[in-house]
């Protein structure tokens, strides 16, 4: 094979006994059971193989390697007295007859045992990601990745798609979240930006005349770290189609992702084509979230008109007060403390509850408010006995995404509430083009500003006349959600400059605003833009969801920490005084304080 072996660690079986051959890879592991006999285990990156020293020469020489140390074992296969079925190579073994050391690990101790890296401090973990990468389980999710990128772009050149790669050294974008800026050194006082999506670009590809456009996109976004989220980059199937509606986006993605989902992903049942569609406001009321678990059988009620005027304070007054029923409940006081006081940390607002006991009546948190009730709130909310009703309260907004974060969690822990190894797709449509900015308590685009408004021109004139309110608009907009992760968003672009300026004038920006924040893309829509639509389904989440992983970081190989460090790599690092006076920049410390 090379000149350094003749075989790997995963290929040898019981046809090979008596072939001389030559292994490399790491000494894994050495067991020593007498001065002339001795088992080691030796890894490469298609498996491991064991390795019998049967003279006391033989043994004392492994015994001078230290484990993880790269070597060369040559030597004959033996068909093996006891053989192991759970491994690939259990049938054979090799008596050694050469062994040299390639590379020599020189530490007697490592951080952690390479096949328990998993259970190591993350913060280890990263330092020596080198070697975490080394334990099979680890490296498995990377290879899962490789495998699935590759499928994704086999599946879209199948479909009629271009892979065109679009800059990354670009302009800083006024939208969206915090760019990572790079000094231009021959233009002082001036910045690039990574771009945080190749948004513009694959709109301007769609103008200059390529009908479908994808990449495999890195993207750069100053954000802070999450579960499903990594800081820095991050990676996405970024796709775009000239003369398309969101039929032709949601017919290409049903035809992509599902034959992925069932090829390598952990479980075995996935939705088939069509996804189903949920409308945002459905999504918020039913779901409390518009990333909904569709795994979960969990609800949410509108438990207003048969609570608010229990006499209850938090409710008095609230705008919404939500409901979430868990029927079959028999978990302990204790648990229902935990879980909820979890749901707090989450959500930021306070949840509220009562039980319908067996014998159907109310008891515990707020049941003596409840209990004088009882023959409303029982029909309107349809319980049963042995029934756990959490409550939220407060804004709509606010009671929504407490009652989100309830399903969420008492789906996963209450037992029979969720089908956990599956996955759900679904399709969130018809989101509000614009909202009252939290900060400004003015109107603000709601999402992505660049999507069409349903109805075009004349709804945007409609609510500039007062004829309806602007909250009511929404956007061709949607999102793609699996098992309660968003993947992507995506869009049917505003690809008209009468109705991309009205669309501004709606926020208080004028044409020249456009203009000047957007220059390329409003200066090409005016020579002919088609219609075009587009999506970008996160790469990182998939592989996420494909593994079964709880946290992004297990599927990317060198991840950040959540503070955005790469601590393998002592990055971000400081630089000499030199560069920063070649990019014309001076460091002011931050104040104290």
């Amino acid at each position: 094979m090379t000149q350094n072996r003749t075989h790997t660690c995963g290929e040898l079986r019981a046809s090979h006994a008596g072939q001389e051959v030559k292994l490399s890879g790491w000494m894994e592991n050495i067991r020593i059971v007498s001065a002339g006999l001795a088992f080691i285990v030796i890894r490469d990156f298609y498996g491991t193989t064991q390795v019998v020293a049967e003279s006391e020469e033989m043994v004392n020489t492994f015994k001078a390697i230290n484990k993880e140390s790269t070597i060369s074992v040559e030597g004959t296969v033996r068909e093996r007295d006891s053989k192991n079925p759970k491994q690939p190579t259990g049938e054979i073994e090799i008596v050694p007859e050469k062994v040299s050391v390639l590379g020599r690990c020189r530490h007697n101790e490592l951080p952690f045992q390479i096949n328990r890296s998993r259970e190591a401090d993350e913060a280890q973990r990263l330092k020596y990601r080198y070697l975490d990468l080394r334990n099979p389980a680890v490296k498995d999710n990377i290879v899962l990745r490789c495998q699935v990128v590759a499928a994704l772009r086999q599946a879209m050149t199948d479909h009629g798609f271009l892979e065109i790669t679009t800059p990354i050294l670009t302009a800083s974008s006024p939208e969206g979240a915090r760019d990572y800026l790079v000094p231009a050194r021959n233009h002082p006082g001036k910045f690039y930006a990574l771009p945080q999506a190749p948004q513009q670009f694959k709109q301007l590809l769609m103008t200059s005349g390529f009908d479908r456009y994808f990449q495999i996109a890195p993207c750069f976004r100053d954000e802070d770290a999450r579960a499903d989220r990594s800081p820095g980059e991050f990676y996405q199937l970024d796709m775009e189609m000239a003369f398309a509606s969101q039929e032709d986006v949601f017919a290409v993605l049903e035809d992509v992702l599902p034959p992925i989902f069932a090829k390598y992903g952990k479980y075995n049942q996935a939705s088939s084509a069509p996804f189903r569609r949920i409308g945002y406001r459905e999504a918020m009321e039913t779901y409390g979230t518009d990333k909904p678990d569709l795994r979960i059988d969990l609800r949410v009620q509108d438990a207003a008109p048969a609570l608010a005027g229990c006499g209850f304070g938090p409710f008095e007054g609230a705008e919404a007060i939500k409901a979430v029923a868990v029927t079959d409940f028999h978990e302990t006081r204790k648990f229902i403390d935990k879980t909820l006081a979890d749901v707090e940390v989450v959500s930021g607002g306070k949840p509220y509850w009562f039980r319908l006991d067996e014998n159907g009546e109310i008891v515990g948190g707020i049941a003596k408010f409840v209990q004088p009730i009882k023959d409303t709130v029982v029909p309107a909310l349809g319980l049963k006995p042995n029934t756990f009703v959490a409550l939220s309260a407060g804004t709509l907004g606010a009671a929504q995404k407490t009652a989100g974060v309830l399903v969420k969690t008492l789906g996963a822990a209450c037992q029979g509430h969720m089908d956990k190894e599956r996955y759900e797709f679904c399709w969130i449509v018809d989101f509000p083009m614009y909202e009252i900015g939290e900060e400004s308590g003015e109107l603000e685009f709601c999402h992505n500003p660049f999507s069409m408004p349903s109805g075009g021109l004349d709804i945007l004139l409609k609510a500039e006349r007062g004829e309806i309110d602007p909250l009511s608009i929404t956007a061709d907009q949607y999102d793609l959600v699996c098992n309660g992760v968003e993947l992507s968003s995506g869009a049917v672009r505003n690809h008209d400059p009468e109705i991309m300026v009205k669309a501004f004038e709606m926020v208080r920006l004028g044409e020249e605003d456009v203009k000047a924040k957007f220059p390329a893309m409003y200066n090409a829509f005016t020579y002919g833009a088609p219609p075009h639509a587009g999506i970008a389904p996160g790469v990182d989440r998939m592989v996420m969801l494909l593994a079964g992983e709880e946290s992004i970081r297990e599927i990317i190989p060198f991840p950040m920490n959540k503070n955005a460090q790469d601590v393998m790599m002592s990055a971000p690092g400081e630089v000499t005084q030199k560069q920063l006076d070649e990019l014309h920049i001076a460091l002011v410390q931050p104040k104290n304080g």
